[in-house]
C-alpha cells in the first residue's frame, strides 16, 4: 500500500511538471494571437526551448550525477552542426520537413550521445575542478574544429578540407556545405515553437523517468557516497556514463532546435563557447541544483528578462542583477530553505487532515 502511494507520490509531481509545461504554451499561444507579444519575444521563444532542454539535460549530469561539467555547449554544437549538416544534404530527398526534422534530431542527439560516451569514458575518472576543465577543454575543442572545417559536395561526392572551400576542388555543379568560420547556410527553419515544447516534454519525461528509476537511485546513491555504492554493488563507471552519455544526447536534441531556428549557423564563442556552458550552469545553480523545476523556470526568467526590460534601458541590468541575487537567495538561503520546509510541511498536514 505504501508503495503505491509512493508511485503515485511521483507520477502527480511528474503530471504537475508536464501541466506546467502545457500550462505555459497556451498562456503563450493565447498572448501571441492576442497580439500582447513582440515580435522580439516571439523570435525568442524557439531559442527557449532549447535552453530549457540544456538546462535540464545539465541538471542531470550537476544535479543527479552530482558532477560538474562546463563542455554542455560542446554536445549543443555537435547536435546543432550535425543535423543541420543532415538538413542541407537531404532537403531535396526528404522534401516532407516533419520526417527530415525527425532524422535530424535523431542524428544530433546520437552524434551528441556519442561524443558524450566518448568524452565520459576517460573524464569520468576526474572528479570536481579536473573534470570541469577537461569538459570545457571538449567544449572549445569542438567548436575550434568546426570553424576550421570545410566540406563541399558535387557530382562525385563529398569532399573535406582544413584549409579554404578553394582547396575541396569542387566540380561546377558543386556546393560547399560547412564552409569554416561562415559555418552553415541555408538550414530549413523547421524549428518552432510547438515543436519545442513537444521536445521539453520528450526530455522531461526521460528525465523525470530516469530520476525515479532504479537507474536513477544508483545514480544518486554515487551522487551521495560513491565508496558505500562500491561497497553495495553498483557499477560506478557504467551509471555515470550513462548519465553523462543521456545528459548528452539530450543537449544535442537543443542544439538541433538551436540550428533550425537560424539561417546561417556559425559555431562563434557566444553560442558555442565558453559563455554558453557557464550560462546554462546559471540556470541549473539558480533554479536549483538537482530541481528540474527550478531550471525551467530559470531559463525562461533569465532568457526573457533583458528583453522585458529593455524599455528600462538606464536601469536594466540594475534589476536583472537584484532578480539573480533575489533568485540566489531564494534557492540557496538557510533562513529561505528552512521557512520553505516549514510551509511545505504545514500544507501536507492541512492536507491529511482534510483526508
Amino acid at each position: 500500500m505504501r508503495r503505491m502511494k509512493k508511485i503515485n507520490k511521483t507520477t502527480k509531481s511528474n503530471l504537475i511538471t508536464y501541466a506546467i509545461v502545457i500550462a505555459l504554451f497556451a498562456a503563450v499561444q493565447i498572448l501571441t494571437s492576442a497580439g500582447a507579444i513582440s515580435s522580439l519575444l516571439q523570435g525568442l521563444l524557439v531559442p527557449l526551448c532549447a535552453y530549457i532542454i540544456l538546462a535540464v539535460s545539465l541538471n542531470l549530469t550537476v544535479g543527479i550525477l552530482g558532477e560538474l561539467s562546463l563542455g554542455h555547449a560542446g554536445f549543443m554544437c555537435v547536435g546543432a552542426f550535425t543535423s543541420a549538416f543532415f538538413s542541407k544534404c537531404t532537403a531535396e530527398l526528404i522534401p516532407v520537413a516533419g520526417v527530415r526534422y525527425l532524422f535530424a534530431l535523431l542524428i544530433g542527439a546520437a552524434a551528441a550521445g556519442l561524443c558524450g560516451i566518448l568524452v565520459g569514458i576517460p573524464a569520468l575518472r576526474l572528479k570536481g575542478d579536473y573534470l570541469a576543465i577537461v569538459t570545457l577543454a571538449f567544449g572549445e575543442i569542438i567548436k575550434n574544429v568546426v570553424n576550421i572545417l570545410f566540406i563541399g559536395r558535387d557530382s562525385e561526392g563529398f569532399h573535406f578540407s582544413t584549409k579554404d572551400s578553394l582547396s575541396l576542388g569542387l566540380l561546377p555543379d558543386g556546393e560547399v556545405i560547412v564552409n569554416g568560420p561562415q559555418g552553415i547556410t541555408g538550414t530549413p527553419k523547421d524549428s518552432t515553437f510547438t515543436v519545442g515544447v513537444i521536445l521539453i516534454l520528450v526530455t522531461l519525461f526521460i528525465v523525470l523517468n530516469l530520476i525515479h528509476s532504479r537507474s536513477g537511485r544508483a545514480i544518486m546513491a554515487i551522487r551521495d557516497n560513491r565508496i558505500a555504492a562500491e561497497s553495495i554493488g553498483i557499477n560506478v563507471t557504467k551509471y555515470k556514463l550513462m548519465a553523462f552519455s543521456i545528459s548528452a544526447a539530450l543537449a544535442g536534441v537543443g542544439g538541433v532546435i538551436y540550428a533550425h531556428n537560424l539561417a546561417t549557423l556559425t559555431a562563434q564563442p557566444k553560442n558555442f563557447g565558453y559563455n554558453m556552458s557557464i550560462m546554462i550552469l546559471v540556470f541549473v545553480v539558480l533554479g536549483g541544483i538537482g530541481n528540474i523545476r527550478g531550471s525551467i523556470l530559470a531559463a525562461i526568467v533569465l532568457t526573457l528578462l533583458p528583453e522585458l526590460l529593455r524599455g528600462l534601458s538606464d536601469y536594466r541590468m540594475l534589476i536583472y542583477a537584484v532578480v539573480l541575487i533575489a533568485m540566489m537567495l531564494f534557492n540557496w538561503s538557510p533562513k529561505a530553505i528552512e521557512w520553505r520546509e516549514r510551509h511545505s510541511a504545514k500544507f501536507k498536514r492541512k492536507k491529511q487532515k482534510e483526508v
